[in-house]
């Protein structure tokens, strides 16, 4: 019966008071017992031995009759704590007396209230931000101290293994049937973009990595986003804007060169100017290389023929790109060599160093660590200490004609990596810690 519900008791005589009377009424019982005894036993050692035979068990048995419903009492206060050990906050006490032990159960019962409410608003916020997260389309991965996974979403699951479940699994044997490059993505610790083939198509995701700790032990919380639909709309949008860069650069070398040769024939008609037809033909041949080179600029990424792989010595390699464009070596000299088209990974590289110069990254901190070992394949690093990306430019920088410089053509990292892929490897960027970007490429064995 809950304590709310019961009526206002009369207050009763405390229990320490009941235990004086007690005592007030055993001394009565024993002294008219010894009072009655003293007329038939004249022996005063006979009179108080028979005293506390006969008062003493009666006595007793008083206090025990009178204590016996708060002994009652204090056993299902007992057990109603207990329940509030195993957290049980359900069990309630009737209210059956109104002096200490009373209002002990009163206070049982208020903070049982008190707690239940609190449980009941703690399980509907669980509710509500579990259903949040299950349903969100980022896909959330929950990895605690021992490596094993200890929460997932619908769409992390979705994302590994075509929804089924994944609590309690070892995270290392579910990168292991990764494909490389997301495994190679969790594997860095930072945040990244890969990209993998799912049901016959590409999809591109950006992942981000967070360390805390819960309940004293360290968590790794992984947030996979899809962006391919994303990056579709973003490639509708840029082919818009090539479309109109291209128009306006077609614009400015075009409505040159019809004026000009409007003021050619003008000018045969008149032999007196006709040293003027110098300048005017320099004029439209200007114009029209470079509107030549503009549009070779970008017919270059629709035309970009397969590579001719051959073996190469990455030392030797390295040191004819120094040459081209300084850079240091990280960590012990590279090793051994790969199969790839030299002249097209050239490009690529030489690429990536300009745009590592461009980020505003001190000379000396411009270096690539290559790694190779036989069944492994190749990882080239190029690494920077510029500037770095923001998310919204790291989520776009491999959609061609994306360019966040003014004077950019948005190619040079999508190029590259269409180079790479058509070596069958892939290309990730990722910041630094620290600051900078550190562009990762991975080629199969040969």
């Amino acid at each position: 019966m809950r304590a709310g519900a019961e009526p206002e008791l009369p207050r009763t005589p405390g229990l320490a008071l009941r235990i004086v009377f007690f005592f007030a009424l055993t001394l009565v019982i024993m002294g008219a017992a010894a009072a009655a005894m003293a007329a038939w036993l004249r022996n005063p050692l006979l009179v108080f031995a028979a005293t506390i035979v006969a008062g003493l068990p009666l006595g007793l048995w008083l206090l025990a009759r009178m204590l016996r419903p708060t002994r009652r009492a204090l056993r299902a206060l007992r057990e109603g704590v207990r329940s509030f050990r195993d957290r049980d906050y359900s069990m309630r006490l009737t209210v059956e007396r109104g002096d200490e032990v009373g209002d002990l159960v009163s206070v049982y019962n208020e903070v049982g209230d008190t707690l239940q409410k609190e449980r009941n608003t703690v399980r509907q916020k669980e509710v509500m931000l579990e259903t949040v997260l299950q349903t969100t389309p980022m896909g959330l991965l929950l990895v605690g101290a021992e490596d094993r996974i200890e929460w997932t979403n619908r769409a992390a699951r979705d994302i590994f293994l075509s929804g089924a479940s994944l609590g309690g699994r070892s995270f290392a044997d579910l990168l292991a049937a990764c494909p490389p490059s997301m495994r190679e993505a969790f594997e860095s610790g930072q945040d990244a973009l890969f990209t993998v083939e799912q049901r016959g198509e590409e999809e591109t995701y950006h992942l981000a990595q967070r360390e805390f700790h819960l309940s004293a032990r360290r968590h790794r919380l992984y947030m996979i986003k899809r962006l391919t639909p994303e990056l579709r709309r973003q490639e509708v949008e840029i082919w818009k804007k090539v479309i109109r860069v291209i128009s306006h650069e077609l614009n400015n070398s075009l409505a040159p060169i019809s004026s000009l040769s409007h003021s050619g024939r003008l000018v045969v008609d008149k032999p007196e100017e006709l040293h003027r037809l110098a300048g005017i033909f320099e004029t439209i041949e200007e114009r029209a290389t470079h509107l030549k080179q503009f549009l070779e600029g970008y017919s270059r990424f629709a035309r970009l023929p397969r590579p001719r792989g051959q073996r190469v010595e990455w030392s030797a390699f390295l040191q004819r790109l120094s040459g081209l464009s300084p850079f240091g070596i990280e960590g012990p000299p590279a090793p051994g060599e790969a199969v790839f088209d030299p002249s097209q990974m050239e490009q690529v590289i030489l690429n990536l160093l300009k745009n590592a110069r461009e980020s505003g990254s001190p000379e000396e901190e411009i270096r690539i660590r290559v790694e190779s070992a036989p069944g492994a394949g190749s990882r080239v690093q190029i690494m920077d200490r510029g500037t770095g990306m923001s998310d919204d430019v790291m989520r776009q920088a491999l959609l061609p004609f994306y360019t966040s410089k003014p004077s950019g053509t948005g190619l040079g990292l999508p190029l590259s990596r269409e180079i790479v892929e058509a070596h069958g490897g892939w290309l990730r960027v990722e910041n630094r810690d620290g600051g900078g970007c550190i562009v990762t490429i991975w080629l199969p064995p040969s």
